[in-house]
């Protein structure tokens, strides 16, 4: 079994030195940058916009994973990707058209994702699968770090990997929300190949965060 990508949450960094710690995640073996953007309005929180994307691209050369949680989501598309994004993902209840939206940022040139809250049926991707670059499964509600992770999330992992291999789809399944190194092998097991985490890389500080990179993926 490969060992899975790990995509530290800069949510859970240290936002007075972003770019260090950017860099010291890209040294110590991450494999992509996950920026979760908030509204205060699609989830209970703000966080980062375009301009903070922008001034991060040059720290490193690592793909930027951003997950867009506002709404209306299509405005902000554009702006992101020219900020420097590689992945975009959305949410079903974040537009009115998720197809359209996929095929817009499949035409800005960035892979394109769905992202499933606990409450979000799978049935939403039988008709977007083929414009699915990545299916990012919330093992919390989203809107704030370090939550526990929601243990029927393991079920449902098995479900999507069932369905993307049913479908042919080579788009990678992420999970997001009390990823540890605990529970990670489990994630991994169920037909997860991305695994999201904020807490779990960046206890410990700078010096920890290739030990932590190496927990995750060795689970």
């Amino acid at each position: 079994m490969a060992a899975p990508l790990i995509c530290p949450s800069i949510l859970a960094s240290d936002f007075a030195r972003l770019g260090e710690e950017v860099r010291a995640l890209d040294a110590a073996g991450a494999d992509w940058i996950h920026v979760d953007v908030m509204d205060g309005h699609f989830v209970p929180n703000i966080t980062i916009g375009p301009d903070v994307v922008k001034a991060l691209r040059p720290h490193t050369k690592l793909p930027f994973d951003v997950h867009l949680m506002v709404a209306p989501v299509d405005p902000w598309l554009e702006a992101y990707r020219e900020a420097g994004a590689d992945i975009l993902t959305v949410h079903p209840e974040s537009g009115p058209h998720l197809h359209r939206t996929l095929g817009r940022i499949r035409q800005l040139g960035a892979r394109a994702g769905v992202v499933l809250n606990p409450g979000t049926s799978l049935s939403v991707l039988d008709d977007v699968v083929e414009l699915v670059d990545l299916v990012l499964l919330m093992s919390v509600n989203p809107g704030f770090g370090g939550q526990s992770f929601i243990e029927t999330t393991l079920r449902k992992i098995g479900k999507t990997r069932a369905l993307l291999d049913a479908a042919g789809s080579k788009a990678h399944l992420q999970v997001d929300g009390g990823v540890t190194a605990a529970n990670a092998g489990a994630c991994v097991a169920a037909g997860a190949d991305a695994l999201v985490a904020g807490t779990a890389v960046f206890r410990g500080g700078p010096s920890a965060y290739a030990a932590n990179i190496r927990a995750l993926k060795a689970a």
